[in-house]
């Protein structure tokens, strides 16, 4: 299953709004819409968006003053959509920062490209990777898919969660609360007993042999790791 990335779309305009909504759709994202400022913050919060596009001349409140709550609140890549094209505002929504900047009126070909670039640096700051294979696993953090020789491999939103952030750092661990912070947002309280009833089933799906798994490794008490070489086993005292 494609798990598609979400972009967050801020702008009090519908007419802007529906076509940023149909490029998108066009491209097979998913799409969460908010009109004014106050809505855009929940929507970030709620739906924790890989990209948002902002626009600055929101009725509520100056996009401006959005940036540098948007970048402290979440980790979305934040591209400005703007009428206003004078360079001082552009270096002051970059220098808040804003992770690009796009004036209106816009072609919306390029608008995808600008959401392309800015999903590839995300994949590809701190050291992570965009396409990842282990054994006959090949997991694409681009396009959000797995395979397994050749085969694409369903997962639930979670699962692929989960994998990908093992995948972004293969061979590092990745300790349990990191896991579950990401994966499971929301929760008041993380147990880790729900993570390793996901791991168990990643491996049901992934691993040749889930009693003796050499793709997903547990750190006894710590985490889970991707394992590149495929050698040993992992413990499995702790799932």
């Amino acid at each position: 299953m494609k798990v598609r990335h979400k972009v967050l779309i801020v702008d009090d305009e519908m007419h802007i709004r529906r076509l940023i909504h149909a490029a998108l759709a066009r491209a097979d994202y998913a799409i969460v819409e908010a009109e004014n400022a106050r809505d855009g913050l929940e929507r970030l919060r709620d739906e924790r968006p890989d990209i948002t596009l902002l626009d600055l001349g929101l009725p509520d409140r100056d996009g401006l003053e959005l940036v540098p709550l948007v970048k402290q609140q979440s980790d979305t890549t934040l591209i400005v959509v703007s009428a206003r094209d004078a360079t001082e505002e552009k270096v002051a929504a970059l220098d808040l920062g804003a992770d690009d900047y796009l004036t209106k009126p816009f072609d919306t070909d390029e608008l995808l490209a600008r959401v392309r670039v800015a999903l590839r640096n995300r994949l590809t700051r701190d050291g992570g990777n965009l396409t990842l294979s282990v054994g006959d696993v090949t997991i694409d953090l681009v396009a959000r898919t797995v395979t397994k020789a050749g085969r694409e491999i369903h997962l639930t939103p979670k699962e692929y969660g989960v994998l990908a952030q093992l995948a972004r750092f293969p061979g590092r661990v990745i300790t349990h609360n990191q896991i579950m912070r990401e994966v499971w947002p929301h929760e008041h309280e993380h147990h880790v007993e729900y993570l390793r009833v996901l791991i168990r089933t990643l491996r049901q799906k992934l691993e040749a042999d889930p009693q003796q798994p050499r793709i997903i490794c547990n750190e006894l008490g710590i985490g889970y790791r991707l394992r590149l070489g495929g050698d040993g086993l992992a413990d499995e005292a702790a799932g």
